[in-house]
């Protein structure tokens, strides 16, 4: 019987990845054997990750502490990483932040800020990678997570400079497919709609969120962990080796409305 999602012994690098969604997808490719590079900026949280994801799964991990708006320190990171394992087949680029706030009460900071973490720190992750092993070695997965707020705007709490951000995303990825195609490196994005994390629960469960999903989301419910990955396998996988460029929101339907 074959494994469509058979990635034992192949390595990836995962930003965001001391909680949340990084942290779960980084466990769906450890499921499917995958070592697993976890990057942030907090090295006590990745060390506890990366511990957990090595006993659970018994595959090795690497713990490197980054701060993705240094383009000096994404590079030496990215360089550590393959002097260690030699390679990295797999990258998802999940870090981000959000301002919210009025648009027009938004300032400078605000918005150069959201984009620099956002929309250039995938960028700046995704060109060291490329560079430093994916091109010399005719193989890549580069899996951007952008935003369902990347494909539509929304009433509920005002984010333009994450709108913004995120919808870059959505193009940096058809960009970045279309010009890294002939190395044999996949670019694709997913854009999540409303999931459960530690640092979403108590919002989402706020009376006005429940009230905006049973009116907003078709399914009527947020993302639960776990749902996020089965497109993470696929996009990583080789089965997905003539998709490229492509985004894929998972959000319930909220977006086909």
């Amino acid at each position: 019987m074959k494994n469509y999602f058979d990635l034992k012994g192949q390595v990836a690098l995962v930003t965001g990845c001391s909680g949340g969604l990084g942290v779960q997808m980084a466990k769906a490719l450890a499921n499917q054997g995958c070592n697993i590079i976890a990057i942030a900026r907090r090295q006590d949280k990745l060390e506890e990750v990366c511990k957990e994801i090595s006993e659970q799964f018994g595959v090795e991990t690497l713990a490197l502490k980054c701060d993705i708006t240094d383009t000096d320190n994404v590079n030496d990171v990215v360089k550590k990483a393959v002097e260690h394992f030699g390679r990295i087949d797999i990258l998802i680029n999940n870090a981000g932040t959000g301002a919210v706030a009025p648009a027009e009460d938004i300032t400078d900071e605000q918005f150069g800020n959201e984009c620099n973490i956002d929309l250039f720190g995938s960028f700046r992750v995704a060109r060291a990678v490329a560079k430093q092993t994916m091109i010399p070695q005719k193989y890549g997965r580069v899996i951007n997570i952008a935003s369902m707020y990347g494909l539509v705007g929304n009433k509920i709490a005002g984010s333009a400079p994450y709108h913004a951000a995120k919808g870059g995303v959505v193009n940096l990825t058809r960009a970045l497919a279309a010009e890294w195609g002939k190395y044999n490196i996949t670019v694709n994005s997913i854009c999540p709609g409303y999931f459960y994390t530690d640092l979403t629960r108590d919002t989402l469960n706020s009376d006005f969120f429940q009230q905006n999903a049973r009116t907003m989301i078709p399914m009527e419910r947020y993302g639960e962990e776990g749902e996020l990955d089965t497109a993470t396998l696929f996009f990583a996988s080789k089965a997905s080796s003539y998709v490229t460029g492509t985004n894929l929101a998972i959000d319930g339907g909220y977006t086909c409305m």
